[in-house]
């Protein structure tokens, strides 16, 4: 065989292996981030988890609605990432274009974030209606009210990093994070047990340590940007007054199904929380145990995809088909690999991953490790479909497919995935299993559907014309 018909070969495997580290650069910094950020939340938990059960019951729900709000609206500012790469893929008058899509993504953080703040003081009344105990409502309903104000400076740092990493500066939010990693510990620290003289304020102080986190987040991102030459030229804070109409309209209706999407998706976690509470507290407790442990393994499949998003709107925005094929395995190959590493470390040393939050060995959480040891065999199981949904999503997204999806999700999630937990936990004597055997279902029926999408992109008409 002659070396012109090797050529193509040695072309397509130079250029996957271009792709895998162009991926690697967003995706390693990005995921290093979302584990650091979720060890900031991680943080939140070890500590309330010390003051008692009931605090971590109500904190638990607490996050859950917070949570929820939180990732929807955000799920609608990231609406900007494809945006914006799609503009650097094309080229032309790529600066002007991406200003415009991050100004007006800021002030859909501020709306966003009002709504956010609007929605947490409702929460208490949606708890009790739901079943919950007075006592543990009440306690969730005042850690909220002290959360809230967190919204939009965690909103508007979230539109940032999405800029710092289409500027391939991914490596800023990591750094970025251990900042807040630092500072969340420190203000949980001195204002939950009142050390070095801080008044002992319990959940109240937790919730107060979050917002200064927030603040200093966004004071971090702004003066980077601001102090960086090639990411300062695009002018983000400049006549931030001025409305761009068109370019909002425009990120509300690319953002709404991924924010609908985000709903669908932590709705049900967020719906099993208050299912375990309705079973009982123990169960709430592993489940939140469990969950926080499955919700660290996750944040690497989504640092992944928001790379899969950005690399994809980029070739797309070049018309290169062959690019977009090239993405797609590349990501795909990425998350099944940590997606089974993660996988075989809870079936492995469950316990060790559970004595990270509390003593296993204790005569008093006797009752809660089996039943957390247990989630986590099911967690393990489906981390590969946790992942693949993810990143499915996110390669869709960048070419700006985000209506279906969201319907896709929605028959994944809550006809197969809630309808099973729904009628596992309270219908049968699997009760708190029977709960997580649910959550596997629909992420398993979500990849699958998105997964067939995905393949059909160019039958669809998804992809862009071009080569």
């Amino acid at each position: 065989m002659t070396d012109a018909a090797l050529s193509p070969t040695r072309h397509d495997a130079a250029s996957l292996r271009a792709e895998f580290g162009a991926t690697a650069r967003l995706a390693v910094p990005l995921a290093a981030a979302n584990l650091l950020q979720m060890a900031v939340y991680t943080i939140d938990v070890l500590f309330i988890a010390r003051i008692g059960t009931q605090e971590l019951a109500a904190s638990t729900l607490a996050v859950s609605s917070y949570g929820l709000m939180l990732w929807c609206t955000m799920g609608l500012i990231s609406a900007v990432a494809p945006m914006a790469a799609t503009a650097l893929g094309r080229g032309r008058h790529a600066v002007r274009e991406v200003r415009r899509s991050f100004r007006m993504a800021l002030w859909l953080s501020v709306l966003a974030g009002i709504a956010v703040m609007a929605g947490s003081n409702l929460a208490e009344q949606f708890m009790l209606l739901t079943g919950q105990s007075e006592q543990i409502a009440a306690m969730a309903g005042e850690y909220l009210r002290w959360l809230s104000p967190a919204a939009i400076p965690v909103l508007a740092a979230a539109a940032l990093r999405i800029f710092v990493s289409t500027m391939d500066r991914a490596v800023i939010a990591t750094w970025v994070t251990v900042l807040a990693l630092i500072v969340n510990f420190i203000g949980n620290w001195l204002l939950i047990f009142g050390n070095w003289g801080f008044p002992a304020l319990g959940l109240k102080g937790a919730a107060i340590a979050s917002v200064i986190t927030s603040l200093v987040v966004l004071a971090a991102y702004v003066a980077i940007i601001q102090s960086d030459r090639r990411m300062r030229r695009h002018y983000l804070f400049g006549r931030l007054w001025r409305p761009d109409w068109q370019r909002l309209h425009e990120l509300w209706r690319v953002g709404l199904p991924i924010g609908a999407i985000t709903l669908a998706e932590g709705g049900l976690f967020s719906g099993a929380a208050y299912l375990m509470g309705a079973i009982g507290m123990l169960e709430l407790a592993a489940h939140t145990v469990a969950l926080q442990l499955g919700a660290l393994a996750f944040q690497v499949p989504m640092g992944i995809a928001t790379a899969a998003t950005i690399r994809v709107g980029l070739h797309n925005g070049a018309g290169s088909r062959e690019g977009i094929h090239r993405a797609g395995l590349a990501v795909v190959w990425v998350v099944i690999g940590f997606a089974g590493l993660f996988a075989a470390a809870m079936i492995g040393i469950p316990k060790v991953l559970l004595s990270l939050f509390f003593d296993v060995d204790a005569p008093a959480n006797a009752d809660v490790v089996p039943l957390a040891v247990t989630y986590l065999v099911v967690a393990a199981a489906f981390q590969l479909f946790d992942g693949a949904q993810v990143v499915l999503a996110g390669l869709l997204r960048g070419l700006s497919d985000t209506r279906v999806p969201f319907i896709l999700a929605v028959i994944g999630y809550w006809i197969f995935g809630f309808g099973t937990a729904y009628y596992l936990g309270f219908h049968t004597e699997l009760g708190g299993l029977g709960v997580w055997i649910g959550l596997a279902v629909g992420l398993i029926v979500t990849s699958a559907l998105l997964g067939w999408r995905w393949h059909r992109r160019e039958s669809l008409g998804l992809v862009s014309g071009g080569r």
